[in-house]
């Protein structure tokens, strides 16, 4: 298996880059938000990697971060959910702000990606939720439904790994009425 590819960037295209590693060049198969931290043509680079055997190739999939590889390969176990899919969705935003996504149930969001539809997005929320970390958040919401729906939704920001100052900023001023609707305009607003 090969875990990682460290070499000069040869080729940057919209969906891919080819790395030059000691004479070998690889093609990788990037989302849009590792192609962002990929530098220019002839630069130094590293990407975590996957590789995919078909009967037909040998695809290898590039990521800017470990985080957003096994947040691909999580994609990947949920049903009517291909490499392809997983790849169009990682393009959709930083992993942690997909996280947050599905920590609210955001099925919207991941309906606005080719090839998913409501059925397949809400998949992916139940079946993501159950499998990762971002089942913290949703724990919290709904064990303290009787609590402050803003205290709520810091917690579960919080759990997704902002920082303190980073929750109140993003909570400031937000008008919701539920710890979903709260982290929901969170998310919108870290866009900004």
């Amino acid at each position: 298996m090969i875990a990682l590819v460290s070499g000069t960037v040869a080729v940057r295209r919209t969906d891919h880059v080819i790395v030059d590693c000691g004479g070998v060049g690889y093609r990788l198969s990037v989302s849009s938000e590792t192609l962002r931290q990929v530098p220019a043509v002839g630069n130094s680079v590293m990407l975590h990697t996957h590789l995919i055997p078909r009967d037909d190739a040998l695809t290898l999939y590039g990521f800017a971060t470990e985080d957003e590889r096994d947040l691909f390969l999580m994609l990947l176990s949920v049903q009517s959910v291909g490499p392809k899919v997983a790849l169009d969705v990682l393009s959709g935003g930083p992993v942690r702000e997909l996280l947050l996504a599905l920590a609210a149930g955001d099925t919207v969001r991941l309906q606005a990606v080719k090839g998913v539809g409501k059925r397949t997005a809400e998949r992916i929320v139940v079946e993501l939720r159950e499998k990762v970390g971002v089942t913290v958040p949703e724990q919290t919401i709904t064990a303290s439904r009787s609590n402050d729906p803003r205290s709520i939704a810091r917690e579960g920001l919080l759990g997704l790994g902002y920082s303190p100052q980073e929750v109140e900023g993003l909570l400031s001023g937000l008008v919701g009425e539920t710890p979903e609707e709260l982290i929901s305009e969170a998310l919108k607003a870290s866009r900004q």
